[in-house]
């Protein structure tokens, strides 16, 4: 590949045959992925022979983000149809591949495990409702949109509904949506950019930044769908091996996917003793305790305050009377400055002190049981069935967003704009599936052997023989991971272990012993699929006011070279802003990325398949549907979710609506949209004749595609 120039050779000429181009991409990633390979053999007989963690991590960071930089060099282009669409020649398993990376985000590759390990059964909404989704695409989207022949989403919007106030709609609709993702992204690049080289989080976001620019930058769609299916190899290497390892290790079979409910049995049996554990019940009594007396301090916050200054000025007094070490003097000194200096702010401390021990008082560390389906009681009294039925709704509700906001995002969408026909549009739909399913059927593997590990492995050991890994781990972030002896008892247990989610997949190979070089490449693969995403999310931003507000609303006739630099500052400019936010830590990655899927199924799922099947639908109920679906989705999710809430200053108290949870909002907009454009519609004059005629031949065509 290195060899290669963007007018040489089977990859990058536009003057091959499609047989000869999709062989010599065969040979291509052939080679590649056999590479990739021997790199890993060559960098574990390396850390056998003395090269040291750092190095790796190094060493893994520097060849990828340079690999990816590569092809972005090799594919750069300034021709229009090459940059926003890859020329329309990508073939259908390649489209399928790229389709998969640019689907692997941060969420999926990062957090889907660690979901599942902290949620068990309900966090399986996330794989049914993703992967379901794709069925959406291939039967109500993708192969149609092919057929329309426009760049972009907000480009079919503004020929269908023959307007630019759709088409308007639509750019800030795919802005919102995809911005959200794309934050969720960089802030994925960050946390493994810094696990891999050791620099500050907020440094990781902008040194991953350089390797998402470099391929989008340059080449647009064309760079970035070349680069993507890299990616995708990397990051299903990365992801299958520590997992298969682990089954290994546990049963002896090599296919964790089979025999992972074995394993869950035997989690579940050592959950019912952790449950009864004397040792698990004192530690949940000490942190009751300390939400009792955080609850106790909020009735009386100025006398808490000044007893809270008293006792660290004389323990700061006692350990200089005392002669007391360095350290521990800094430390008291650093606890005295770091009270709340004003009664609003020690508030705001005593009663998230309150939440959070309060949150460690309930068993398994908060857990529910992995097997469990819902939380509550069908068969208990009043409350444990409205429990019951509330987390059953919920369950139902995530499904249904994550489905049709799969179907509606509008980078994943663009995709099936860059096959040479509508026949392998439809075709790439399936190699997406297949691509995605590869992962997904192992992440439900991965949280329970996880789970198994942690269970019957870390809980029992004496702190002092914890391994590395934690240590590490928790100076990355403590909010990721932290073990703090309670009960002073010197032994671990479930309880003093507070892990995040995000975190599970990469220290999987750690957690299995073994070699760091594997932990490296699974960092390199979330790096893959954190990169994958965002090229494609970024790509969608800029190409959206480019190509759909500055040309075809503001200068129609603006030159080719224009329309394709406009679109690379503004792609310069909104990633350095998604990085800014990412830095400061908004939300989690899975709340992200699920307000991301609300936003384009509210916005955008009404239109579309509308748009296809129903050719009354005209530009006003367009234009309604959009704005009352995409509003009622934003409004609950500011008056609902607490970052949200804080963000806009909202202080009335949380009404959730059928006890539907922020993170499912959608379910609220996807109705109303499709309400609004049918009732609209019918009451406003119907579209031009030759609309309907085109929507008629999209979807009953005269001719084989």
């Amino acid at each position: 590949m290195a060899g290669m120039t963007p007018d040489e050779g089977g990859m990058f000429s536009s003057n091959t045959t499609n047989a000869a181009f999709k062989k010599s991409l065969n040979k291509v990633y052939t080679w590649y992925t056999g590479g990739f390979l021997a790199f890993v053999i060559v960098l574990a007989i390396a850390e056998q022979m003395g090269l040291t963690r750092a190095w790796i991590g190094y060493i893994f960071l520097g060849a990828t983000v340079l690999l990816y930089a590569g092809i972005g060099v090799m594919s750069r282009t300034n021709d229009a149809a090459e940059y926003y669409v890859a020329g329309r020649r990508v073939p259908a398993m390649y489209n399928g591949m790229a389709t998969g990376a640019d689907w692997m985000s941060a969420a999926s590759f990062i957090g889907m495990a660690g979901t599942l390990y902290l949620t068990g059964y309900s966090g399986l909404a996330f794989i049914m409702g993703w992967t379901g989704g794709y069925c959406l695409v291939a039967l109500f989207l993708a192969p149609y949109l092919r057929k329309f022949g426009q760049f972009t989403i907000p480009d079919f919007l503004g020929a269908r509904y023959d307007g630019n106030l759709p088409r308007l709609l639509g750019i800030i609709a795919a802005i919102l949506c995809s911005f959200t993702y794309v934050v969720a992204q960089i802030y994925g690049v960050g946390l493994i950019t810094t696990r891999l080289s050791g620099v500050p989080f907020e440094i990781g976001i902008f040194l991953g930044l350089g390797g998402i620019l470099v391929c989008s930058f340059l080449g647009g769609m064309r760079a970035v769908t070349w680069t993507q299916v890299a990616q995708y190899i990397i990051l299903i290497i990365a992801y299958m091996i520590p997992v298969v390892w682990l089954s290994v290790k546990q049963t002896g079979v090599p296919i964790p996917q089979a025999i992972y409910g074995y394993q869950l049995e035997k989690v579940t049996a050592k959950e019912a003793e952790l449950i009864k554990d004397p040792k698990e019940l004192e530690v949940r009594a000490i942190f009751k305790q300390r939400a009792d007396a955080a609850e106790a301090k909020l009735k009386n916050v100025p006398a808490a305050m000044a007893a809270d200054k008293a006792a660290a000025e004389k323990t700061l007094a006692d350990l200089k009377a005392a002669n007391g070490s360095k350290a521990a003097i800094t430390a008291a000194t650093n606890a005295l400055a770091a009270l709340p200096a004003t009664e609003a702010a020690a508030r705001a401390k005593y009663t998230a002190d309150r939440n959070a021990n309060n949150a460690r008082t309930a068993p398994l560390a908060g857990m529910p049981r992995h097997a469990a389906q819902f939380a509550g009681d069908p068969n208990g009294d009043a409350k444990a069935q409205a429990a019951y039925d509330t987390s059953r709704r919920n369950f139902l509700a995530l499904i249904f967003c994550l489905m049709v906001g799969t179907a509606a995002l509008p980078h994943i969408l663009m995709r099936y704009y860059t096959t040479p026909s509508v026949k392998q549009a439809r075709e790439s739909v399936t190699w997406s599936l297949f691509f995605i399913f590869l992962l997904y059927f192992t992440a439900p593997a991965l949280a329970v052997l996880v789970k198994y590990e942690v269970f019957h492995v870390l809980v029992g050991t004496p702190f002092d023989k914890l391994p590395a890994w934690i240590a590490q781990w928790s100076s990355v972030d403590p909010g990721l991971l932290s073990v703090v002896d309670v009960n002073k008892d010197g032994i671990l247990q479930l309880g003093e272990m507070r892990i995040g989610g995000d975190i599970i997949v990469l220290a999987t190979p750690e957690i299995g012993g073994l070699p760091y070089v594997v932990s490296g490449m699974v960092a390199a693969g979330g790096l893959a699929a954190a990169l994958s995403t965002a090229d494609g999310l970024l790509l969608t931003i800029a190409n959206a006011l480019s190509h759909d507000l500055y040309f075809k609303m503001i200068n129609p006739n603006a030159p080719t070279a224009r329309r394709v630099l406009i679109s690379k500052i503004l792609l310069l400019v909104v990633a350095l802003a998604a990085a800014y936010v990412a830095a400061q830590k908004p939300a989690d990655i899975l709340f992200l990325v699920s307000a991301a899927f609300s936003f384009a199924a509210a916005a955008f799922f009404p239109a579309l398949t509308l748009g296809i099947f129903w050719k009354r639908a005209n530009q006003w109920g367009a234009v309604a549907g959009m704005i009352g679906g995409l509003g009622i989705t934003f409004y609950y999710m500011v008056t609902t979710q607490p970052w949200l809430r804080g963000v806009f200053g909202v202080t009335s108290p949380i009404e959730l609506w059928y006890g539907i949870l922020p993170i499912s909002a959608g379910v609220f907009g996807v109705p109303l949209g499709f309400a609004l454009i049918i009732l609209v519609s019918l009451v406003t004059p119907a579209p031009r004749k030759d609309i309907q005629d085109l929507v008629d031949h999209v979807r009953y065509p005269t001719i084989r595609a």
